[in-house]
């Protein structure tokens, strides 16, 4: 398997600590443009695009591998096993901190940490748990993107982005969005948004870090809250921003939370 084909894996800088980062959905390696240079120096940054995803190998998508998270996942321990020689720090965003999650489960060993950003194990509500949507709201986001994605890209993403003092930002992501294959992207947004991963959170004992913006309309700040009551080794830090990616809109408070979080491990 050529992993640097499928994933587009790109490695940068070293030292005895490896970094890998997974985007979030619609999204590629790019996103953590902000990151990475602040960790180059003293650690081994390992990126990559989630199969299906930015400059990944298209004709690698099984539509069956990948009709769950675990698909993912197993694709996460692979590109492990093949660029780095100890356990990992892994930063995921949004969907990625659950492929992250599931992949902690499968083999604790090579993790050392997990960095959680805007993560959610479910986005439904149920009974006093809020995810944040209904499963009528979902339903109604996965057929509109079905009929008109171009135009539901156009609209959800600088939504999601949030940063309205910074239009670049939201633009950004809606041409990242427009790029994904559309048959793809309905199909992971299905696997996505529909999937609920709450059962298997007591069951990472892997320390997490996970960070939540103050004001987020796809991982409300309800989420990050239960999630740090079920997590057994997880500490929860709130940013203070509106959107689902602080990485971008508010790097400097991320990177802030995530020293932090760092400096207390023991390597």
């Amino acid at each position: 398997m050529d992993l640097v084909k499928r994933n587009n894996v790109k490695v940068v800088g070293d030292g005895p600590v490896t970094m890998v980062y997974a985007h979030g959905f619609g999204c590629d390696q790019s996103m953590w443009r902000y990151l990475v240079p602040v960790f180059e120096s003293g650690c081994r940054n390992i990126l990559f695009d989630l199969t299906g995803s930015g400059s990944s190998d298209l004709a690698a998508y099984d539509f069956k591998k990948y009709n769950s998270l675990d698909g993912y996942a197993s694709d996460l321990l692979e590109i492990i096993d093949g660029f780095s020689d100890g356990p990992v720090i892994f930063i995921g965003h949004s969907v990625s901190a659950t492929i992250g999650l599931l992949a902690t489960i499968k083999a604790p060993e090579k993790f050392r940490a997990q960095v959680m950003v805007g993560p959610s194990p479910c986005y439904i509500n149920d009974g006093d748990y809020i995810g944040g949507f209904s499963r009528e709201d979902i339903d109604d986001l996965i057929q509109t993107m079905e009929s008109n994605y171009l135009g539901w890209s156009s609209t959800m993403a600088p939504a999601i982005m949030g940063a309205h003092d910074r239009e670049e930002l939201g633009q950004e992501l809606t041409n990242s969005f427009c790029r994904t294959d559309p048959t793809i992207a309905k199909h992971f947004a299905k696997v996505t948004f529909l999937s609920d991963h709450r059962a298997m959170l007591s069951k990472s004992t892997t320390p997490a870090l996970i960070l939540q913006c103050s004001e987020d309309i796809i991982a409300p700040r309800s989420v990050g809250e239960y999630m740090q009551n079920q997590m057994p080794n997880s500490e929860l830090v709130i940013i203070e921003n509106v959107g689902h990616c602080p990485h971008l809109s508010a790097p400097e408070p991320s990177i802030a939370a995530m020293q932090k979080f760092l400096n207390q491990l023991v390597f």
